[in-house]
Formats: C-alpha cells, sequence, structure tokens
C-alpha cells in the first residue's frame, strides 16, 4: 500500500497536470480539499487518479511493477514538497 503523510500538496498542486482538470476549482487547488482540516472531503469516494493504488491496477500494472510505481510516485511527491518549500523561501 502506498504510503501518504497526508501533507495535501498533491491536492493543491493540480495546475501541473491536465488529468486533474475536471478537479481544479481554478486556483490549482482541487474542489474537495478542505483547506482547514487538510484533507479531502470525499476521500472514501475520490477519484480514481487520487488513489494510488487503484491507478497502479487500472493504467500501470502491465507496463512496471508495483515497487517501480510506488518509487516513481514517491519521487514526485518529494519534488513537489521541494517545489512548494521553495515558494515560501
Amino acid at each position: 500500500m502506498f504510503i501518504c503523510d497526508k501533507c495535501g500538496i498533491c491536492c493543491k498542486s493540480l495546475k501541473l497536470s491536465p488529468l486533474y482538470f475536471e478537479l481544479d476549482r481554478g486556483d490549482g487547488i482541487c474542489k474537495y480539499f478542505d483547506i482547514i482540516n487538510n484533507l479531502c472531503n470525499i476521500y472514501k469516494d475520490r477519484p480514481i487518479l487520487c488513489n494510488i493504488d487503484e491507478t497502479f491496477k487500472k493504467y500501470f500494472s502491465n507496463d512496471m511493477t508495483k515497487d517501480e510505481y510506488y518509487s516513481l510516485n514517491y519521487k514526485y511527491c518529494n519534488k513537489l514538497k521541494l517545489q512548494s518549500k521553495e515558494e515560501y523561501i
């Protein structure tokens, strides 16, 4: 299972990917993201693209191992976190 620390940065960075256009409330933040609690309001019913494990099963399981997929996701998660820190420096 993909381990998410629930920082919310991916939910606040939708403008970086056209895949999430429908979820963007217009400012790059997901329309289902609760900024006050830093959590998804529809987590149990979130879109498949917001679920790392389900996205792997549906789209990537024939192209790479789950470990490779997780590694890529952690890599870009860390990249988003680094970019977010740099914005506040």
